[in-house]
Formats: C-alpha cells, sequence, structure tokens
C-alpha cells in the first residue's frame, strides 16, 4: 500500500474520530487488514470494507459516507466532462447561468423516474460544472447546491411526469401516487449527488480536512441540546422513551438495593439448625416491587429553550414509567405542568397548552431562588420518602440569591436528588452560574446530549 494511501488512511480515520464517529485503534488496524484482500481500483468495495470494520450503528453510517466521499472521491475535477459538452449549453462568464436548455431537463425527467445511482451522481456532476459555479474573484471560484436546483428546477418537472406516465388514466389513485413517490425520491437523490459533489470540489480548493469539519452533522446521540434544532428533537423524540424506561428500572434497583423485606420466619428457623438453634443468620423476604414515584423540576427559561424541550419530553414519557409523576417547570415562579402530560395526550399539544396557560414567568428573567422558595411553599409536600427529586437546568440565576437552604430542606426530604446541567462543566460558575453551589447540595452531572444522559442512567445502578 503506497504511501499517499497511508497518508489517506490516517486522515480519514482522523476525520471520523472529530466527527463523533468512535474508532479505535484496533479497528483502524482490521480496516487495513481488510484493504490488503479488495481491489482498491473498486471503489464500492472499499466503502464497504471501511463500513464493516469501522462503523458499528446504523446512527453513524450518514456521517461516514459524507466523509468517505470527501477522502476518497469518485473523480478529480480534471476528470468531469466539460462545460460544453451534450448535457446543455454553457454557464455564462461571471458564474451566471442562463435559462438551461431542453436537453438537461429532459435528461433529468428520465433519471427522476428511472436512473441509476452511477448515471444520476455522473449528471450532477455534469449540472455542478455547468451551474455551481460562481466566480469569487481573479483566480477564485465558489461552488454553490442552490444555483443548480434552481437552473434545473426538478419540482416543476412532476407535472410533465405524471402526465406523460399516466397517459390518460384517471387520476387521485394509487398510480399516481405510485409515481409522485418516485420522482420525489429521484429528486432527494438528485439533491444528495448534487451536495456531494459540491463538497468534493470544495474540498479540493480549500483542503479536504476543512470542509471535512463542517459537512458532517454529529451523530444524534451527540447533538448538544442547547444547540438542537427543530429537526433534532423530533428525531430525539424515538430516543426518549427507552431512556425513560431505563431510568425507571434504574430507580428501582437503587430502592432495592436501600431497603429489605420483611423477616423470613420459616428459613430463619431452618438455618438456626446448623448453630445448634441459634438464629445466627436472619433471612428475608425479598422487598416487594414497585414502581417509584418522581418529581421534576424543569427550568423551561429561553436560555435553554432546547433543553427544556427535550426534558418535557422525557418527562412525557417518564408519566408512562412511574407509579406517580409530578412535574414543574419554572422561570422565575413556578407551576405545576403535570395536568398538561396525561397519558394519550398529544405531546405538541400539551407543550403548546402549557406555553399559554401555565404561570411560571413573572418578569421573565430566571431566578432560581424564588422559583425553589415557591416550589417549597406551594408544592413542598410532593418531595417525600419515597420521592426521586430531578432538577433541570443550567443553574444561572441572574445573580439573584440561590436559596440553598430551601434546595438542602428539599433534598433531605427526598429519597435521592439529582440535578442535570445542559452546559459544559468549564461553563460552570461563570457569569451568573452558581453551579458548584447547588451541586454541593444535589448532586450535578453535565448532561449536554443524550450520549451523557445514558450515561447517566447506567451510572444509578
Amino acid at each position: 500500500m503506497g504511501e499517499s494511501l497511508v497518508d489517506r488512511h490516517v486522515g480519514f480515520v482522523r476525520a471520523l474520530r472529530e466527527a463523533g464517529v468512535p474508532v479505535s485503534v484496533a479497528e483502524g488496524l482490521d480496516a487495513v487488514r481488510a484493504l490488503r484482500v479488495i481491489d482498491l481500483a473498486e471503489r464500492e468495495s472499499l466503502r464497504a470494507a471501511y463500513a464493516a470494520t469501522l462503523v458499528k450503528r446504523p446512527v453513524h453510517r450518514p456521517g461516514f459516507d459524507v466523509l468517505f466521499d470527501l477522502w476518497f472521491p469518485p473523480v478529480m475535477s480534471g476528470a468531469t466532462a466539460p462545460a460544453g459538452d451534450a448535457a446543455g449549453s454553457p454557464a455564462r462568464p461571471g458564474g451566471t447561468a442562463k435559462a438551461p436548455a431542453a436537453e438537461p431537463r429532459e435528461r433529468l425527467a428520465e433519471l427522476l423516474t428511472g436512473g441509476s445511482d452511477a448515471e444520476m451522481r455522473e449528471f450532477a456532476r455534469a449540472m455542478v460544472e455547468r451551474y455551481g459555479r460562481q466566480q469569487a474573484g481573479p483566480g477564485r471560484q465558489n461552488w454553490f447546491s442552490y444555483s443548480v436546483m434552481r437552473a434545473l428546477s426538478p419540482e416543476t418537472l412532476m407535472a410533465g411526469i405524471l402526465r406523460e406516465a399516466l397517459a390518460g388514466r384517471e387520476r387521485g389513485g394509487l398510480a399516481e401516487r405510485a409515481v409522485r413517490d418516485q420522482v420525489t425520491a429521484g429528486i432527494r437523490r438528485f439533491e444528495e449527488a448534487v451536495a456531494a459533489d459540491v463538497r468534493r470540489r470544495i474540498a479540493e480548493d480549500s483542503g479536504v480536512e476543512r470542509i471535512a469539519r463542517s459537512a458532517v452533522r454529529p451523530p444524534l446521540d451527540q447533538v448538544e441540546f442547547l444547540r438542537a434544532t427543530r429537526d433534532d428533537l423530533s428525531r430525539l423524540r424515538r430516543e426518549v422513551y427507552p431512556l425513560a424506561r431505563r431510568l425507571a428500572a434504574r430507580l428501582v434497583i437503587r430502592r432495592r438495593r436501600g431497603r429489605r423485606g420483611r423477616l423470613d420466619f420459616r428459613r430463619t428457623v431452618r438455618a438456626s439448625l446448623q448453630s445448634g438453634g441459634v438464629p445466627l443468620t436472619p433471612s428475608f423476604r425479598p422487598p416487594r416491587p414497585h414502581r417509584p414515584e418522581l418529581v421534576v423540576l424543569c427550568d423551561v427559561s429561553d436560555s435553554v429553550s432546547s433543553f427544556a424541550h427535550f426534558t418535557l419530553l422525557l418527562t412525557y414519557a417518564l408519566s408512562e414509567q412511574f407509579a406517580k409523576v409530578r412535574a414543574f417547570g419554572f422561570v422565575d415562579t413556578v407551576d405545576e405542568i403535570t395536568r398538561f402530560f396525561r397519558p394519550g395526550t398529544d405531546v405538541v399539544d400539551a407543550m403548546t397548552r402549557m406555553a399559554n396557560e401555565a404561570d411560571m414567568v413573572r418578569f421573565g428573567r430566571t431566578n432560581y431562588g424564588h422559583a425553589l422558595e415557591r416550589f417549597a411553599e406551594r408544592h413542598g409536600d410532593a418531595v417525600g420518602p419515597k420521592t426521586s427529586l430531578l432538577i433541570l437546568g443550567d443553574a444561572r440565576s441572574n445573580y439573584q440569591p440561590p436559596a440553598l437552604d430551601t434546595l438542602k430542606a428539599l433534598a433531605g426530604r427526598a429519597r435521592n436528588a439529582y440535578w442535570l446541567n445542559p452546559e459544559p462543566r468549564a461553563q460552570w460558575d461563570t457569569g451568573d452560574s452558581v453551579a458548584s453551589a447547588y451541586a454541593a447540595v444535589v448532586p450535578m452531572t453535565e448532561c449536554r446530549n443524550v450520549s451523557q444522559l445514558t450515561a447517566f442512567i447506567a451510572d444509578l445502578a
């Protein structure tokens, strides 16, 4: 294996690790061994060998494919078709695309309904060469996907494709739906092919390491709650219910280990026969299993809005796992929000109602101390010896008194108490954060993503 391929391998593995794909040294060596028994000229065999040795979870595969295409591109720019080939007319100087000829759109319509992946990628490369380039100055050029999509407008091909495919048959039936689904999937393939070729060209101009850092979204379990988008939160919903089940199971285990059941008189007497009738080793019945009780106290201020959204999803899921769940939200005062998350309620509707009806805001600035005092006054009886107290928030109180004594009293009444903080530990105690002061009362854990939440739940056992 030549030196250049060694450098590519090392850089590719490093990029995977930086993108959040866990690759050990042993797995990297396994990939090298796999490369020795395949035809390196077969690019898809190379992709399969790397994927089989380095990718362990399906959630990591999209990022792997993006990085593989960057480090092992299908073509180099010098091998792409010239701008004036049969695919259509060339681009105007300065990067402004003129109206495409009929032939590129006709070719795209054919590919949307029956083209192979290889044909789609080849066509996308030609279209990026023609419509995706914009001059950024003398000797400099930029590449864009949107200019390609704007020039070809694949969505506007749907009507013509339907007219030709249905050929006079009744509209609105299964045949039309099948064609629409096929064309929609084809458009998505074309968009992905265009985006991949644009990334390749930018990598050639700017360096593959630079574009690799921005081209791959982190795996879902490493998306930071404070930076999560609406799409991320939608995908995170699928992760919530397994985590809720694990959390309930872990708290049951802790409760079982915390106390013993009633004395088993018969077994104690039987065991005492070995010591002359003296009951040296009493036997106890196992404690009756039961579902624990939980109180959730959640910061829902704008500064942690994405985290609050996720924790409310978690609260909704927890309501189905615990015998009793009471949830409270606060900004600078507190209100019980349990009523919005009854089993069977749509979670989106519940959050909308909560935002409109709950009384959690006086002046709009987070005040943990005031919220804790109001919680103790109004809902202190919610916390008792059978309760697990879970606090969710960044511990930033706008320089207001933290009410540590109130928190200490609440934690002292609970069976156990935990605090999950979505900020990196390095940012604790900076600015208006009083994280360490609160952590001295309630154990505080950094919880920036699903991976850390999973680790917290595992550590409970």
